[in-house]
């Protein structure tokens, strides 16, 4: 899909939603819980989320789907979302960011997800924190927070004696465990490509080499927007985050943190991979080059010889001499073999010795 298609035409108000292009329609889930159960279920009519809650009790609506602007602003004014933080869920790419709304704490997270081609796309999660729910935009449905969902349903670890504060961390932390295997794949890639690079036979291992430094740019681009974002909620007093979550989101600020370092050096790997390739090539075409001009060196005085015998003087005394072509083939095989001996001496042709 074209960038242009995820935003709005110029010129328009604040709050404008670009729909995505292909995006599904809506599919609202909501998870209500408490410290003692939780219940998990599919929203069929936007009434039931006007509901008020039980008393001790928290609700994640997480929204799959982009595709109709009617259901996505009636959640808006349900919860209080305010125009420009829905356009902000709605309208992606965006870069990922942390930004305070009244009631609400809007978090923007991207990752990467590798498909079947090797082409690495960067879905959008938005996340909405207020003192008792939290909402999550997803451009369609990933995946991504099943085993959570899980988890909350389970009731396993504190999850579910916890708030939308919680919730949201290991949500987000979860999205921060999908750049490891893009990571390994990458790195992976790369070892197969440190042995093509150096047999520099196949003319495609610099077209792969490059997509592999495009991928691990796109990695980086979304990678380092996304780490200053945990570690301004990890750091920074913000609303609807309490202080033993910060303390959650600093680990998680030390896994984004090693997939940066682990990122910038696949980059180097990659440049230096492409350097390899390209001496490699250069190494052979110079090699190629020093056998053809030895064989022009070898020839040059056999063809000397052969050009002098071959004028068309009348007086030439060797032409009378009965054993002249003989000699003279003698003589230029002889050349030949001592200028090939020569060369091996010198170590240009042969095994290289070494210099003392």
């Amino acid at each position: 899909m074209s960038f242009t298609n995820f935003r709005p035409p110029v010129g328009s108000r604040p709050g404008t939603l670009a729909i995505p292009e292909g995006s599904p329609p809506p599919e609202i889930h909501l998870v209500v819980w408490s410290p003692d159960a939780a219940e998990d279920r599919r929203v069929e009519d936007l009434a039931e989320l006007e509901r008020p809650l039980p008393e001790g009790s928290f609700a994640w609506v997480d929204v799959r789907g982009l595709g109709d602007e009617a259901v996505l602003w009636e959640v808006s004014r349900i919860f209080g979302i305010p125009p420009l933080a829905l356009e902000d869920a709605v309208n992606v790419p965006q870069r990922a960011k942390v930004q305070e709304h009244p009631g609400h704490l809007q978090v923007i997270a991207r990752l990467p997800t590798l498909e079947e081609d090797g082409a690495i796309q960067t879905p959008q999660v938005c996340f909405m924190i207020g003192p008792r729910h939290l909402i999550t935009f997803q451009e369609r449905y990933f995946g991504f927070f099943d085993a959570v969902r899980q988890r909350l349903r389970d009731g396993l670890g504190p999850m579910r004696k916890k708030g939308p504060d919680y919730l949201a961390y290991a949500l987000i932390d979860t999205l921060i465990d999908h750049y490891y295997p893009v990571v390994e794949a990458l790195s992976d890639e790369l070892t197969t490509l440190e042995e093509d690079a150096l047999a520099a036979d196949d003319p495609d291992t610099l077209t792969r080499i490059h997509l592999v430094r495009r991928q691990v740019a796109v990695l980086r681009r979304i990678g380092h927007p996304q780490r200053e974002t945990i570690g301004q909620l990890a750091r920074s007093p913000l609303p609807h985050v309490g202080d033993d979550v910060r303390t959650y989101l600093r680990d998680t600020d030390n896994h984004i943190a090693q997939i940066m370092e682990l990122g910038d050096s696949l980059r180097e790997i990659a440049v230096g991979l492409t350097e390899v390739f390209m001496t490699q090539v250069s190494h052979r075409t110079n090699e190629i080059m020093k056998v053809l001009t030895l064989m022009a060196s070898i020839f040059i005085p056999l063809t000397f010889m052969a050009g002098i015998y071959g004028m068309n003087f009348e007086y030439m005394p060797e032409l009378h001499v009965r054993y002249a072509y003989p000699l003279l083939i003698i003589t230029m095989f002889v050349v030949g073999i001592g200028m090939l001996v020569y060369f091996r001496h010198r170590g240009w042709i042969g095994r290289r010795r070494r210099d003392r």
